[in-house]
């Protein structure tokens, strides 16, 4: 399962748990390389480890440069997945929920391995998902916030009721278009909670290209 440690991921794998056709087997999660954190997420290797213990699962780790492009991207991927196969492995599940590109972006990559792939959250409304997760007793924290859509206050927040009632109206309920994301630390999937401390609040921006709309600036709520 491509695991990033958040609350899809966590919801993703509630879900599969739950389906007596598949057998979870193992957590799979890129890295940031030289920080030795989750890509996107910021979350440390520490944490990301601690959570794999908590649910009982192995955890496999795609390192990747922080200036490693489409193609090294591409080449990593096919490099664990041609493992992954010769393992024994048949399927690979991820926690998209409507980002049509996407969904078929890793088909027709993962296509030629022959391994299935398993989108549980696909379609799922992503309100009611949120509800669920709350109701079902998983805990998370935002971990990094988009600035295009969020301000820097929404970093470092535990996801519950009065964060969804202070989103603002053009913000996906689950952050599906990448406004935030998050890392979880208690609920059903867990053996025990993910124990942590708040650290420093760091700004960084990202150079997308030459276009000044497309250098996006995110905030990270870091986790000691």
């Amino acid at each position: 399962m491509n695991w990033s440690g958040g609350k899809d991921s966590s919801m993703t794998l509630f879900y599969l748990l739950q389906n007596t056709e598949v057998e979870v087997e193992q957590l799979f999660t890129s890295m940031n390389k030289e920080q030795q954190r989750i890509s996107m997420h910021g979350v440390r290797r520490d944490l990301l480890e601690k959570q794999a213990a908590s649910i009982g699962l192995s955890l496999r780790v795609m390192e990747l440069s922080e200036t490693t492009d489409m193609e090294g991207y591409r080449n990593e991927i096919s490099k664990h997945v041609d493992h992954l196969v010769q393992e024994g492995f048949q399927a690979t599940a991820f926690g998209d929920i409507f980002l049509e590109d996407l969904k078929k972006y890793r088909e027709e990559q993962l296509a030629p391995s022959g391994l299935k792939v398993h989108f549980p959250l696909w379609k799922r409304d992503t309100t009611e998902l949120m509800r669920t997760f709350i109701d079902l007793g998983f805990k998370s924290i935002v971990t990094c916030v988009n600035e295009k859509f969020l301000d820097k206050s929404f970093v470092g927040r535990v996801l519950d009721d009065s964060f969804l009632a202070d989103l603002p109206p053009n913000v996906d309920p689950c952050g599906e278009n990448g406004e935030y994301h998050s890392f979880a630390f208690d609920g059903p999937i867990f053996n025990k909670p993910i124990t942590f401390e708040l650290g420093e609040v760091v700004y960084r921006k990202y150079d997308q290209g030459e276009d000044a709309d497309l250098h996006t600036g995110f905030w990270f709520q870091d986790l000691i």
